[in-house]
Order: structure tokens, then C-alpha cells, then sequence
């Protein structure tokens, strides 16, 4: 089994490193005889007085330290805000640490110094914003009134209640002053290029990060609905509960909508998202001999759902050789989400691997499932992501551990820690989602 784990973690890196920033910025960012080319885009240097680099998001960081080595002196500087850990060795961009998936001090800190250069720009100077997945807790203005313990107790009600990313940045967008567009609007007159990393299914511009420089389609209705869709009203926030209700009855500004005088000079461009990580993966399990598909890069929905479709489709492969004979490598991509209903450790992959093991019992037969955060951190562990295989129940009977009761904890991290089941990567500078994948040996 140690060969499989080592195979699949060969995959799950080929996924990643075909995402990092520098690859995907060098293939979409260059400038040749005084034109800034970024994508289809050309933009004469001369016209701008000033170049300044902002941004938020787990990947910001390295991608500035490219932007840095692609502009060089022409760079007047900048501030961009990363989840601790996340950092990079940039010169002329200020990098902030801040707390990621709930917003601390050090996300309003950044806010204030990137919303600082952003209002500095002028009509003749161009900013380059830098947008990643995670960009939502890690940049944050609050509106009057607001406090930051009161969004934090919002961000961690949502994160616990099984919504989904597009319905948590719905109400993220509509208790802030910088998301929904509105970094736009701190940016123009000013020119603003967006280069993102999609971590959004279907990468919609105004959920990646709350979408800061995008128009927005949600309003303070919807994310009233999500609050009630998930029984949240009495346990919000005074503030919050307040705030959300005024906006409602149309007492508080909306976010930007399309066609605002703010996305005059903007321009939304995407580097790189969770399929093109699936198709390097299908690249390096083709090289390894496996048959490999790509199902989807579009999975979603609470983890241990996922995960029996996960197990069907595995012992499938097993019994049946479909979709794929063996040797066979499914591959699969998107995120998951987790209801919490324990106080255990972990994260959604985790969670996803372990319902995976438990729905698998019978089955004895090589295999192995993995799942696996492409940011390198899953939850508030050290870990990316978790393994399923056999040879994890003879290891958990001879500890006497129970692996239900783990799952009905939500204690995922312990299980697979004390199982050989635990996928380690460190943070890697990049963010698209979640890589799913199995593998069934000849």
C-alpha cells in the first residue's frame, strides 16, 4: 500500500505544481518592447505614472514575488494579505499574515494599508490586484457598527452550518466595505488588472475571494435567506442581526452591481482553476500506467455524502472495471462541505476520507482513496488531506480505535494520524479546490 500512497501523492503534486503562481502568471504576463501584455490585454507602460501591486488570497503572496520579477524597477510598490504560513520573500510588496478560514486583527490591518494605495492611485497609474481563494477572511473594511467579534462569530456559525462557499461570501459581501466590487471603487480612476486563481466551482468572478473587484449579484435579501436557510437569525450578532435587516429594507448601500462606473477600467482575468490541476494529475497517472478519468471538477456537497459515491464508484472499478478497467485512476475536483456536530479535529478532506474507509468495510481488495486541499491545509490542521485504504483497519483494531466514532466527532485528524491516512504537503503557494482521486491496482 506504501507504493499506492507514494503514487497517489506524485499525482496529487502534479496537480498542484501545475497551479502554482509562477507557472500560470509566466504563461499569461510578460512585457515586450514597453507593452505589458497579461492575457489578451496590452497596455502601454508609458501611459502609467505608477504601477502598485494589492491582493488577498492563500497564493497572493507568490504571486506578487512574480509581478516583482516580471516588472522590477518599474514597480512603485504594494501590500497584499496570506494565511500565516503562506508568506513569500517579496522586496517591494508588503505581505501581511492573517487569520484564515475567520478574519483577526491582521486582516483589517492589510485592508487599511491595500485600500490605503488603492484610493492613491491616480487616473495615470495602473494597479495590479492579486486574487486567490481564502482572499474573503484575509481582507476586510468593516461598516459602522460592526465589530470584528461580531464577524468572526458570523464566519464561524457559516463554516459549521454545511453552506456552501457561494452562500457564505454572500453574506461575507454584505458586511464589508471591500468585497461585492468594492475594492473597485477604492481602485478607479485607476486602471485595475485582476489576475486570479479560481477556488470557486464554475469560477464566477464575484465569489472568488467575495469578489472585490467584480460586479455582484447578490444582494442583502439573499444573504438574509442564507442566514435563515441555516437557522442562524437568533444566533447572530446584535450588531449583525441589525445591520443585515437595515440592508434588507434598503437603509444600507448595496454591493457594486454590473454596470457600475467602477468597472469602467477593470479587467477580471483567470490564470488558472481546479481542472486544469485535474488534467496535469490525469497527465502523471497516465505516465504511471494507470486508465485515468477526469469525472468532474465540479464536486460539492456535505463530505460524507460525497464520499459513499466515492466508495460506489470504487468498488465499481473493482468488481466491474467502469467506468475504467484496471489499473484505473478516477479523478475529481471541487469541495466539499462539513456540518459540524462534535468538537474533534480536521478538516473536509479528512472527514471525506474517513466516511470514504467506513463506507468501503467490506471490501479487502487493493485500493486506495484520497483527498487532498491544493492550498496544502485542510481545516485547522497540518495536514492537506486524508487517505482511505485497507490496511487501515488492521492498524485501527490493533489500537482499539473506532473509526464511527471519530467520524460522529468530527475528529477526523486523529483517526488517519494514528492510521497512516494523513496527506502532508505544507502550504503551497497556490488554491483551486480540492483534488479527489482513486486508484485500483492491476
Amino acid at each position: 500500500m506504501e507504493n499506492l500512497r507514494t503514487t497517489a501523492n506524485k499525482i496529487i503534486r502534479s496537480a498542484i505544481d501545475a497551479v502554482k503562481p509562477d507557472k500560470l502568471i509566466q504563461k499569461k504576463v510578460c512585457i515586450q518592447n514597453d507593452l505589458l501584455r497579461i492575457g489578451g490585454h496590452r497596455f502601454p507602460l508609458e501611459k502609467f505614472d505608477h504601477i502598485y501591486v494589492i491582493g488577498t488570497g492563500k497564493a497572493s503572496a507568490f504571486m506578487a514575488l512574480e509581478i516583482e520579477k516580471i516588472l522590477g524597477s518599474r514597480l512603485s510598490g504594494g501590500a497584499v494579505s496570506v494565511k500565516y504560513g503562506h508568506t513569500a520573500p517579496c522586496s517591494k510588496v508588503n505581505v501581511f499574515e492573517a487569520g484564515h478560514p475567520v478574519l483577526d486583527e491582521n486582516g483589517l490591518a492589510a485592508a487599511k494599508e491595500i485600500l490605503e494605495i488603492a484610493e492613491k492611485a491616480g487616473e495615470k497609474d495602473l494597479v495590479i490586484c492579486l486574487i486567490s481563494g481564502g482572499g474573503s477572511a484575509l481582507l476586510e473594511r468593516l461598516p459602522a457598527g460592526v465589530q470584528l467579534d461580531d464577524v468572526q462569530k458570523v464566519a464561524e456559525l457559516l463554516l459549521g452550518s454545511g453552506a456552501n462557499i457561494e452562500e457564505i461570501n454572500a453574506v461575507r459581501k454584505h458586511l464589508s466595505l471591500v468585497k461585492g466590487g468594492q475594492l473597485a471603487r477604492a481602485i478607479f480612476p485607476a486602471t485595475c488588472v485582476s489576475l486570479i486563481i479560481s477556488d470557486v466551482i464554475g469560477d464566477p468572478l464575484e465569489a472568488i475571494a467575495s469578489g472585490p473587484t467584480a460586479p455582484d449579484s447578490t444582494t442583502f435579501a439573499d444573504a438574509w435567506r442564507v442566514i435563515e436557510k441555516y437557522g442562524l437569525p437568533a444566533k447572530l450578532p446584535d450588531t449583525v442581526r441589525t445591520y443585515l435587516k437595515a440592508g434588507k429594507e434598503g437603509e444600507k448601500p448595496e454591493t457594486l452591481k454590473p454596470g457600475d462606473t467602477a468597472f469602467r477600467k477593470v479587467f477580471n482575468i483567470i490564470l488558472g482553476n481546479n481542472l486544469l490541476a485535474l488534467q496535469a494529475a490525469k497527465e502523471k497517472a497516465e505516465e504511471a500506467g494507470f486508465h485515468t478519468i477526469i469525472l468532474s471538477s465540479r464536486i460539492q456537497g456535505e463530505a460524507r455524502e460525497v464520499a459513499k459515491v466515492l466508495a460506489g464508484i470504487t468498488q465499481e472499478v473493482l468488481l466491474n472495471d467502469l467506468p475504467l478497467s484496471k489499473p484505473a485512476c478516477v479523478l475529481l475536483g471541487g469541495e466539499t462541505t462539513v456540518t459540524l456536530r462534535g468538537n474533534g479535529l480536521g478538516g473536509r478532506n479528512q472527514e471525506l476520507a474517513l466516511a470514504a474507509l467506513l463506507e468501503m468495510k467490506p471490501v479487502r481488495q487493493p485500493y486506495l482513496i484520497a483527498s487532498c486541499g491544493t492550498d496544502g491545509t485542510d481545516g485547522p490542521t497540518d495536514a492537506a488531506g486524508g487517505f482511505a485504504f485497507p490496511g487501515m483497519w488492521e492498524t485501527a483494531a490493533q489500537k482499539s480505535l473506532d473509526p464511527l466514532f471519530f467520524l460522529q466527532r468530527n475528529d477526523s485528524y486523529h483517526f488517519l494520524q494514528q492510521t497512516g491516512g494523513l496527506i502532508k504537503t505544507g502550504p503551497t503557494g497556490t488554491n483551486v479546490m480540492d483534488v479527489i482521486l482513486l486508484i485500483v491496482p492491476r
